[in-house]
């Protein structure tokens, strides 16, 4: 199946569409095993693809070992966008997508989105705050931008898994905030709370070591659950939060351990 838009409506015939896909490959941003992501332009407009070419018994194996399902295409990270869109939450947009075969390893498929132009990186943006510290009313803004957005998307059913700065851009143009790299989101009626702890844990992870005082993680807070939160609230869920974000450190250091990083 193909699911197209915009200037990729002229691809009516899948395995033409396919093939046009896979040669998409002169500026490779990632790749790992039989997926990639690269950037590429199509009549002066920016556009990113995400192409799957199944799983090597590999890469299954090493999942399934770490007692994880490992991710084997695109369409859970094209439903957590178009999730998203419905539930009006900043995120990206899909050109195209496509899906044939079966899964795990005969799976092909591909997610495209428009480039999001204009916006800032926050882990960059923030990357020197705390030697160069922003603008008072400038950093409670992003503050308050970063709790609706994650309010927005818990509130939807879905949880990020890799809630980090680094995957929220910020237009300055038009003030709005996107949520990108969905790949390993999930959606249900309701998020868990061990799922809200591990993207809130994530994010204060993120944000550690820029500057920010435990006034600003009440602000956030406060945001995030609408305003409806006292500081009494706050000392109870602040701790809840740093510990789920020291275990985050913790496995973090180890991979790097294991994978020969210092």
């Amino acid at each position: 199946m193909i699911v197209t838009h915009g200037l990729f409506q002229r691809w009516t015939d899948e395995s033409a569409l396919f093939a046009h896909v896979r040669t998409l490959r002169e500026n490779v941003y990632r790749s790992v095993d039989q997926r990639f992501t690269a950037r590429f332009e199509l009549e002066g407009q920016g556009f990113f693809v995400k192409y799957h070419r199944g799983l090597s018994i590999g890469e299954f194996l090493k999942n399934i070992v770490c007692l994880r399902w490992p991710v084997v295409g695109a369409r859970d990270e094209w439903e957590a966008v178009e999730h998203l869109r419905r539930h009006g939450v900043g995120t990206m947009t899909t050109a195209a997508f496509g899906e044939r075969g079966i899964e795990p390893f005969w799976q092909e498929s591909f997610l495209i989105t428009e480039e999001l132009v204009g916006c800032e990186c926050l882990s960059d943006l923030v990357g020197d705050w705390l030697t160069n510290p922003p603008n008072l009313k400038l950093k409670r803004h992003l503050i308050d931008l970063v709790a609706d957005s994650v309010s927005g998307m818990h509130r939807s059913g879905l949880n990020h898994r890799d809630c980090y700065l680094c995957h929220f851009l910020w237009n300055r143009e038009t003030d709005t905030l996107h949520v990108i790299d969905l790949h390993r989101a999930q959606i249900r009626d309701k998020v868990p709370t061990r799922w809200l702890d591990k993207d809130l844990g994530a994010l204060y992870t993120s944000a550690s070591g820029i500057g920010l005082t435990r006034l600003d993680f009440f602000r956030f807070l406060r945001a995030y659950h609408g305003g409806r939160i006292d500081r009494e609230e706050v000392r109870r869920l602040l701790p809840q939060i740093e510990k789920r974000a020291r275990k985050i450190r913790a496995h973090t250091e180890s991979l790097k351990r294991r994978r020969g990083f210092t």
